[in-house]
Order: C-alpha cells, then structure tokens, then sequence
C-alpha cells in the first residue's frame, strides 16, 4: 500500500510496529456500519463502529459497540462513572477528534479520550473498526489494540 494512502490510525499502528490488516471498500453508500459489514462480507458482530460522548462532567469518552447494535447511554454512563453521556453532534467530531462522522477510528484522535469496548469483542480472534476514513477498515486482535490504547472492557449495550 502506498504510503499516501495510509489514514492517521494506520500512520499511528506502523509508528508502533503493530500488526494489523487493511481492508478497503469502494461502496459509496457503505456509510452505515451494517452498510460496512456487508460491504467487507463480515458478521456484524465482528465490525466495532466507534461513538464519541459527552458526560455530564464535561468529559468527553469513546465507545466502540458492534455495528448491529445502539449504545446504552446508560450503561455507557456506568462504564465511565457518569450521571449521564450523550452522543456530540455530528459536527463536533472533527474539531475534537480529527476524523469526520462513519470514518472515526479510536486509534490516533488528536487527544486521547478514555475508551471502552463492549465485552464481546474479547470472543472473536480478531475485531474490524474504522481505519480512520470512510472505506478504510482495520482488522486486529484485541490484544493489539489494547497495546496502542488504554481501553477498558464493558457491558454498553
């Protein structure tokens, strides 16, 4: 791959020496995270879209969930030790992460937020998430993610 077309996330996982796939898709529409599963022939499941918050502190938290599923802000909220979270406005997310809404990936933001995974991405060998733009897809074992952030395992949906 040539090195002009390698995202922040991936700049950021070489820079570390981690060892991940690449996956592409050239499907316009895949915008959606059911739209992305289908578009890389993935389960669902597998395929983690990633969810910036807002806590009632001020604070702002990551959250990766199955793209099948709705985050439980609730539960998000317990997670991180919040009152409460809600979802930022869509407009947000790239002055505060430097990646534009169905193309944020948790790897390589401009800050570092604290980030949670919900518990079932332990059971797969390995999980698929944003590489940071619409098309792009990482794929690694959560144990690899975890040496490249601090992300804690949770119950979120």
């Amino acid at each position: 791959m040539a090195k002009d077309n390698k995202t922040n996330a991936m700049r950021k996982l070489d820079s570390m020496k981690i060892n991940y796939k690449e996956h592409y898709y050239t499907d316009s529409d895949a915008v959606a995270g059911i739209d992305t599963a289908k578009a890389l022939g993935e389960d669902p499941q597998r395929v983690f879209k990633t969810l910036v918050t807002i806590g009632k502190t001020g604070n702002h938290y990551v959250f990766m969930v199955p793209v099948a599923e709705e985050l439980n802000l609730k539960k998000a909220a317990a997670a991180a030790g919040e009152k409460s979270v809600a979802m930022i406005k869509s407009k947000e997310l790239l002055p505060l992460t430097g990646y534009v809404h169905g193309g944020c990936s948790p790897v390589g933001m401009k800050k570092f937020f604290r980030t949670f995974i919900h518990k079932t991405a332990a059971g797969y060998e390995t999980i698929y998430f944003s590489g940071g733009k619409i098309g792009f897809q990482v794929e690694m074992p959560l144990s690899e993610l975890q040496k490249v952030i601090n992300i804690e395992i949770a119950e979120l949906f």
